[in-house]
Parts: structure tokens; sequence; C-alpha cells
């Protein structure tokens, strides 16, 4: 899981396996989407025995690193934003997304991989007093940031050339995954939480540029709003004329499905809204930066074709 940047106004959570199954089709009235089981696995046999045991791994998409990098059995407790079903036995040592230093104690671990993200203070300030090793691991907002973070992931816990052999074949399989499409498609990236009445864009630095950039698209978001996250209004969305909307799943079902996001203010009219082009993306993948994210990568690519024919 994790948190918009913290020079947002909004600070939100975003809710950060491995199947080769195909996605689902498009129809009329529904949204191409990507799940979990949508997203082929990258990794590596492990090419050095780690120092660290016994790892607590906080960060986003740590406990996805190790595992590959061949290393799961290190890992004896993770947050619940890890969501590969291999990770599944491994015990979760957070209360939704908040860290319960108790439960991480008991695990008596060799380090605790943490974030910019991982809280609440109280909780770290905790395990500092009981003399446990914390290592704070760089966050990722592009895909340039994800070999930083492999890099930290695999020095924390000593295994530096199978972070260097998981670098490698990520960004092989980053490399191959432009549409080729011409012109490219605009592509609006929409954070959602009707729920709770939050409605944003997503601008330069959102993340999602990142993977649109990937892919040959355009994020007219990036090209027309200041901001990482900015407010989503009718105008704001009638000057970028998206030719395609990309949401979160969980974001998209929060206002309704497909027909609600439609019927917010201003979708309907963009080209995106008249041709009904949404590609809707599980929420613990969109945005992860880590091991999945290829993957992500290569399926985003072949859905933009799919939508855009």
């Amino acid at each position: 899981m994790r948190k918009a940047p913290t020079t947002i106004v909004f600070v939100w959570v975003l809710i950060g396996a491995l199947a080769g199954c195909a996605p689902q089709k498009a129809h009329s009235n529904a949204a191409l989407t990507i799940a979990v089981s949508d997203i082929s696995e990258i990794s590596i046999k492990s090419l050095d025995l780690p120092t660290k045991k016994r790892v607590v791994a906080l960060a986003n998409a740590s406990a996805e690193i190790i595992y590959a990098m061949g290393l799961k059995n290190i890992v004896v407790g993770r947050d619940i934003a890890s969501t590969m079903p291999a990770l599944k036995s491994i015990p979760i040592v957070t209360s939704g997304h908040q860290v319960i230093p108790e439960k991480i104690i008991s695990l008596n671990p060799d380090v605790i991989l943490t974030d910019a993200s991982t809280g609440p203070q109280s909780a770290l300030t905790a395990l500092k007093a009981s003399s446990l090793d914390l290592a704070t691991i760089p966050e990722a907002w592009t895909l340039t940031d994800i070999a930083k973070k492999v890099t930290a992931v695999s020095q924390a816990i000593g295994a530096p050339k199978s972070g260097d052999a998981l670098n490698a074949a990520m960004a092989k399989a980053i490399s191959s995954a432009k549409t080729g499409l011409d012109p490219a498609p605009k592509i609006a990236f929409l954070y959602l939480r009707g729920t709770s009445s939050i409605f944003l864009m997503g601008g330069p630095g959102s993340g999602a540029d990142s993977l649109i950039a990937a892919i040959g698209g355009v994020d007219v978001g990036a090209k027309t709003l200041p901001h990482p996250f900015n407010s989503l209004t009718s105008e704001a969305l009638a000057k970028a004329n998206p030719d395609v909307i990309l949401v979160m799943t969980k974001g998209m079902e929060s206002v309704g499905g497909f027909d609600g996001l439609l019927a917010l203010p201003g979708v309907a009219q963009t080209s995106a809204g008249v041709n009904k082009r949404v590609i809707a993306v599980d929420d613990s993948l969109l945005l992860s930066f880590g091991p999945r994210t290829p993957g992500l990568i290569t399926q985003l690519a072949v859905l933009l074709k799919k939508v855009m024919k």
C-alpha cells in the first residue's frame, strides 16, 4: 500500500502473483481490466546468500522484491499491500495500514524495511526503542526509481548480486512494452474514492505518468495540470480531452462502476467518454513500482492497443 507524496494536498493510501491469464475482453458497457492474476512474474534465482535471515518488509513492494530475488524464505512479516499470492503464508504485521510494533518485535527480525509511507511515527519510535534495525528504502514514483528501490532492498538484506540481476531482468522486460500507436493516445489517470468524495486527476509526478509514457501514450494530465494530483473538474477534463481514461478498480467501483464513471461531470464529453474507452487496474498493482510492474506495463500496452481499435 502506498500514499501519495507528502506534498500533495490530498493524502490517501493507494492500496499497494502471478499467472498468465488473458485480460478481460471489453464490450460497450465495461472497462478493460487488469487483475493481479493477469500479471506475469519477473523473478530470478538468487546469486548470493543474504546476511539478514529474518526480515520484516514494510516498505512498498519490498516483500515482493525479496520474493523476486528468490529469497522469500527470509521474509517473516509483511505489510498488507504485498498481495502476491505467493506471499500469502507470510504474516501481516499491520492493522489496515498501521504498523503494530508488538507483532514485529515478537518476530525477532534482523532488519525491518520501511519507507516514507510507513507509520504511524509512534510505532517506528517503539521499534527503535526496542533496539531493532530499521532500514529506510526510497519510494518509487517512476520506472527509473524502481532500480534504486531494488538496490536498496538488496543491500539492506545483504544480497547485492541478486539485486543487480533482478534489475537487469526488469529493465529488459520494461524496454519491450511500447505499443507503437501513432498518434500516441492521450490518457488521463483519475484517482477516485467516491465514498470519501475524493475525485482527483493525475498530473506530473503521479506515478501513472511514468507508466503511460512507457507504453507509448501521452499523460494529458501531466501536460496540462500543475500538481501530481489535482481536483477533478469538468473544465480540466475538457482541456485534456483524453482518448482513454485509466483508473484503479476499486476507485471505479466507488463511483458506481463503469456507468458511474462515465456519469461523472465532464467524462461523457471527452473522447474517452464518447467511445467508452476505460482501463481499470487492480489497486495493488498500478503504483506498486516493483517486480510486478514490468508485467503490468506489458498488459497495459496490450489493452491500450485493444481499446484504441
